[in-house]
């Protein structure tokens, strides 16, 4: 056997440890659980994030829902590619708090849809939702 040989060998036996290892813990790890994922941060990406996930989710045939608060009425490429695939979306409809400058209003908003995610969380057909902007 060559060095060259011996060393893929090694590896493959190496390698091979590690599948039965990994295959252990897939086999356990058969319990249905949720799961609550927080994604916080300044700057960009938390809502694409989890926009993310829940194409993914839909792309594995789950059921999905949105509810985006601090949202507005203006064009939404995730909503116009996701509501076609059967994901509902809850808005608030009344963009961002510090253009309204209207508590109470925005308080009234955040409550109608606050309800309906109450609403999402109780329906067991629902498999992921996606509270966006809900930390506002």
């Amino acid at each position: 056997m060559t060095a060259e040989n011996n060393k893929d060998a090694r590896h493959k036996a190496r390698q091979q440890k590690v599948k039965e290892k990994v295959d252990a813990k897939v086999a356990a790890a058969q319990e249905e659980k949720g799961l609550l994922l927080v994604i916080t941060g300044n700057g960009k990406g938390k809502s694409t994030s989890g926009f993310g996930t829940i194409a993914r989710a839909v792309g594995h045939g789950q059921k999905c829902a949105v509810a985006q608060f601090i949202k507005g009425t203006w064009d939404n490429g995730e909503r116009n590619l996701l509501e076609k695939l059967g994901v509902e979306f809850q808005v608030m409809a009344t963009g961002f708090t510090w253009e309204t400058q209207n508590k109470a209003a925005d308080t009234e908003a955040a409550q109608i849809v606050w309800q309906e995610c109450k609403r999402m969380l109780k329906d067991e057909s629902i498999n992921v939702i996606l509270f966006d902007e809900l930390t506002y």
